[in-house]
């Protein structure tokens, strides 16, 4: 294959791998959300937002 098919259709190739990478990762969040049983991580610092200091209010 001469470069002017390869590298558009490894560009293509690229920009189809990481959409599909990101849509599997955000599948795993929605399915993780939706679970009662979340990580430790979660756990721990899910909790509600600090309030902001003072003088930092917009």
């Amino acid at each position: 294959m001469s470069n002017d098919v390869l590298i558009p259709l490894l560009a293509v190739f690229t920009i189809v791998a990481v959409a599909a990478f990101a849509l599997w990762q955000r599948g795993r969040v929605a399915q993780s959300k939706g679970d009662t049983k979340r990580s430790s991580f979660t756990q721990v610092h899910g909790e509600a937002p600090r309030p902001n200091r003072p003088g930092t209010d917009h």
